[in-house]
């Protein structure tokens, strides 16, 4: 079982803001801090933002991604839009998709570093 994950960000104040209004979309909320890392969660901080001042942008084709669990289509689709909203852009818009799983429904997105982030949940078929 992961108990969080963190990602790198150039800019970590302009990274908060993008991160803020897309994270609450999941119910997520900023919960610590620090001069070079902040972390949001809903009880604790469960995705991390840390510093990374010269690093370069992630790569298109770097495979990696990080995944978080909404509790609706709809928190799907408020996560998409909110990352649109704050300077992302989509990486896979709000839909169904193969997987191994039944009623697999997520987003993509890539922060203004080009990290990838999905918000995924389940949902009945025929729903």
């Amino acid at each position: 079982m992961i108990d969080h994950v963190s990602i790198a960000v150039r800019d970590l104040e302009a990274a908060v803001r993008f991160y803020a209004p897309v994270l609450a979309a999941l119910g997520y909320a900023k919960l610590v801090a620090r001069p070079d890392t902040v972390g949001f969660g809903k009880r604790y901080p469960e995705f991390w933002l840390n510093r990374r001042s010269g690093m370069d942008r992630v790569a298109p084709d770097s495979g990696g991604h990080v995944c978080l669990r909404a509790r609706s289509s709809d928190a799907v689709d408020a996560f998409h839009a909110a990352a649109l909203a704050a300077g992302g852009r989509s990486d896979g818009a709000p839909g169904r998709r193969q997987a191994s799983a039944e009623g697999y429904y997520a987003a993509f997105i890539r922060d203004p570093d080009g990290n990838r982030i999905e918000a995924v949940t389940f949902i009945a078929a025929g729903a």
